[in-house]
C-alpha cells in the first residue's frame, strides 16, 4: 500500500487548529460572506482549513508554469484508483471505468439521465442533501421519498415500498443512494449495501452512489463502496477530493461503473468529461495521491470535535437530540424539544447570530431538524454552541 495514502505516524498538525475567526472572516467565498460578520456560519460544507501542502504546491506549480489550459489525460482517474485500493482494498477498480465529470451534482444527473427517462422516478432516502430533492425535478424525473428509520439508518420496508411506488405504472427508476449519508453522518455497512443491491435487483431499479464524502470517514469504520459489494457491479457512483480537501472553488469529480455498468457510463455526453476543470483536476489529483497525511489529522481533528459538540450540547443544550456519525463533518441536531417551531435555524440565526442548515429543505424527517457543520476550530465550535443556548 502507498505511504503516501495510509495512516501515517508523522502526521501535520490539526487542520482546523491553523486559522483564527478574524483570518477567516477575510474569506470571499459563499460561507464567510453569505450573512453579516456577527454571525458564526456553521452551515454550507466549506472546512475552516488551510489547503493541503501537496495540493497547494500542485496548484501553484501548475498556476507558475501557465498550465492553466483545457484538461487532459487520465491522472485524477489514476490517483482515484490508487487511493481507492489503498484505503477500500477496491484493486480492480480500473481506469476504463472511470471518467471526469465537472461535479459531483452533474455526474449524478447525467447518470440519472442515461438511466431513466422524463416522467420515471427517483428514489431518494429523506432527509437528505437538499439537491437529491431537486436536480432530478429539473429533468422531469419524479421524486420519491424512502425515509430513514429513526435510528438513521436505511428502512428496507420503506425502501421496497418506494420502490414499488416508483414502477407502479411502468417505466424505470433509479434509486439514488447518499453514502456515506448527508446530512446524519451515517456510514451504511457492507450488509446493509447488499441488502440494497438484492432489494434493487429484485425490483429492477438502478443504483446511483453519490459518495462525496467517501474519505471523511471515522477511524475503526468501514467505508464500502457501493460498487464493490455483491450486486453492486450494475450500479454507478460519483466520488471528488472536494468534501475531504476542501476544494468546492477547484471544481472536479470522477464518475465510476460498476463492472456491468461501463455501457451505461460510456453513453454518458464527453461534455461531462471535457468540462471538468484543468486546474480542478490536478488538484483533486494530488489529494488523492498525496493529501494521506493531512486527511488523517483532520480526521482525528473531526473526531474530537465530535466529542466536544456531544459534551457542549449535552451541558448547554440538553434538549437537543445528536446522534453522532462516524461519516462527513455534518452534524443532525433533533431540536423538536425546545419548543422552537418548525425551522430552529430561524432562530438561532436571529436570536444567536449562528448560522446553521435549515432542515427544511432536506425532506420528510427535516422539520423541527437542523444541519451544524462542525469542521471549524474547536474555539469556534464552543462559541456557536453557547450562542446557540443563549438564543434561547
Amino acid at each position: 500500500m502507498s505511504a503516501t495514502t495510509n495512516a501515517s505516524n508523522d502526521l501535520p498538525g490539526d487542520p482546523l487548529r491553523q486559522l483564527t475567526l478574524d483570518q477567516l472572516r477575510q474569506r470571499t467565498s459563499e460561507k464567510w460572506r453569505a450573512y453579516p460578520a456577527d454571525v458564526l456560519p456553521l452551515w454550507v460544507a466549506e472546512m475552516d482549513v488551510l489547503l493541503a501542502p501537496p495540493v497547494a504546491k500542485a496548484v501553484t506549480d501548475a498556476v507558475a508554469a501557465g498550465d492553466t489550459g483545457y484538461p487532459a489525460g487520465t491522472d485524477y482517474a489514476d490517483a482515484v484508483a490508487e487511493f481507492a485500493a489503498a484505503r477500500w482494498n477496491w484493486t480492480d477498480l480500473t481506469r476504463d471505468r472511470i471518467r471526469t465529470a465537472p461535479d459531483i451534482m452533474i455526474g449524478v444527473v447525467e447518470m440519472i439521465k442515461a438511466l431513466t427517462g422524463p416522467g420515471d422516478a427517483v428514489v431518494i432516502n429523506s432527509p437528505v442533501y437538499p439537491p437529491f430533492h431537486r436536480f432530478p425535478v429539473f429533468n422531469d424525473r419524479k421524486v420519491i421519498e424512502a425515509p430513514l428509520g429513526p435510528d438513521h439508518r436505511i428502512d428496507f420496508a420503506a425502501l421496497a415500498a418506494a420502490f414499488e411506488l416508483a414502477l407502479g405504472r411502468g417505466g424505470r427508476a433509479v434509486f439514488l443512494l447518499c453514502s456515506p449519508h448527508n446530512p446524519t453522518g451515517t456510514v451504511h455497512t457492507r450488509d446493509e449495501l447488499e441488502r440494497v443491491a438484492r432489494l434493487a435487483a429484485d425490483y429492477g431499479v438502478r443504483v446511483v452512489a453519490d459518495e462525496a464524502h467517501a474519505p471523511i470517514v471515522a477511524p475503526g469504520t468501514e467505508f464500502a463502496p457501493y460498487l464493490t459489494v455483491r450486486g453492486g457491479e450494475t450500479g454507478l457512483a460519483v466520488t471528488s477530493a472536494a468534501k475531504a480537501w476542501n476544494l468546492p472553488g477547484l471544481k472536479g469529480a470522477v464518475a465510476i461503473a460498476g463492472t456491468g455498468a461501463a455501457d451505461d457510463l460510456a453513453r454518458m455526453p464527453e461534455e461531462m468529461s471535457s468540462s471538468i476543470s484543468h486546474i480542478g483536476a490536478v488538484a483533486h489529483a494530488a489529494a488523492f495521491r498525496e493529501g494521506g497525511a493531512w486527511l488523517d489529522a483532520l480526521l482525528a481533528g473531526l473526531a474530537d470535535n465530535r466529542r466536544l459538540l456531544s459534551r457542549l450540547l449535552a451541558e448547554r443544550l440538553p434538549g437537543v437530540r445528536y446522534r453522532p456519525g462516524p461519516g462527513t463533518y455534518l452534524a443532525w441536531l433533533d431540536c423538536r424539544a425546545l419548543g422552537l417551531g418548525a425551522d430552529p435555524a430561524a432562530v438561532f440565526l436571529d436570536r444567536g447570530r449562528v448560522a446553521v442548515n435549515s432542515g427544511l429543505p432536506f425532506g420528510t424527517g427535516g422539520e423541527g431538524h437542523v444541519r451544524l457543520n462542525y469542521a471549524t476550530s474547536p474555539e469556534i465550535l464552543t462559541e456557536a454552541v453557547e450562542r446557540m443556548a443563549a438564543a434561547l
